[in-house]
């Protein structure tokens, strides 16, 4: 059988999976993973959103964490999590600066030449970064994440991660996005090439999104993720509460508003994301 054929069979075996298999099928994708030769998820022009997900490849990463033996990782802190799960080093060789300051990227994350992680920052299992990203302080890329090139995720960022239920859409932001500081995204949202994420705003799978440029509202589809505009420029803006109690009190609620999209004034602005790579 091939990798995928043997992960799906260990996985519906669940824990009357051998063990020795397991692992050893575990630390092949793992390996595949690293490389970027294998993705959680991956381009796809038949999908409504553009990606398919490889449920095989969450299956095979959740092997790793049932047949895993917790065991000492301290160093210089107290550290102990599964045998499995141990984190990378890079040389120099592989042209991938991680500043020192207390960074880590979990084995089973593939880093492309060129990325810049700067401390502290998290980057999970089964997530993938494209060439020429960065990482800023505090923000976290969560477990099979997809990432593309030429992405800035600003300080304290949060790329959730979607490990489970394995058929489950991760996060996908594609190229040339920029994620400003403190803005989550969550659930499988997908933000497509060149969308801007202003400062603060939180996207979930399921947002909606009041695109003011084209008098209209962005909702998922039945069964489908949220998906951002191309070129969109996303900020945090809020709807007035129009029933109940929360209408007399005079509420709004948090909402993402697309203000306008990317034209060659905005790109001028981020050309200073250039400096700091």
């Amino acid at each position: 059988m091939n990798l995928q054929s043997t992960i799906e069979a260990l996985a519906a075996a669940g824990a009357t999976a051998d063990k020795d298999a397991a692992l050893a099928a575990f630390y092949e994708l793992k390996t595949a993973l690293e490389a970027g030769t294998v993705r959680s998820a991956e381009p796809d022009s038949s999908s409504a959103t553009g990606w398919r997900v490889n449920t095989w490849v969450k299956q095979g990463i959740l092997l790793g964490f049932r047949f895993g033996d917790l065991v000492d990782m301290s160093a210089g802190l107290p550290f102990s999590d599964k045998h499995t799960q141990s984190l990378q080093r890079f040389g120099a060789e592989r042209n991938i600066r991680v500043v020192p300051g207390g960074s880590a990227v979990r084995g089973g994350a593939h880093v492309a030449r060129g990325v810049i992680c700067v401390p502290p920052m998290y980057i999970n299992i089964g997530a993938y970064l494209g060439e020429g990203s960065l990482v800023d302080s505090h923000a976290l890329v969560g477990s099979c994440a997809q990432i593309g090139a030429r992405v800035h995720i600003s300080a304290a960022a949060q790329i959730g991660g979607v490990l489970e239920p394995v058929g489950a859409m991760p996060v996908i932001v594609e190229d040339d996005v920029l994620v400003g500081g403190n803005t989550g995204l969550y659930e499988g949202a997908v933000i497509k090439q060149r969308a801007v994420i202003a400062a603060g705003t939180v996207l979930t799978g399921s947002t909606p999104v009041y695109d003011l440029v084209n008098g209209s509202i962005i909702k998922p589809a039945p069964g489908q993720p949220l998906v951002v505009p191309a070129g969109a420029v996303v900020v945090p803006g809020a709807r007035a509460v129009t029933v109940g109690a929360g209408k007399d009190w005079g509420l709004s609620l948090a909402t993402p508003v697309i203000v306008k999209y990317r034209d060659d004034k905005t790109d001028a602005r981020t050309e200073l994301e250039k400096w700091i790579r």
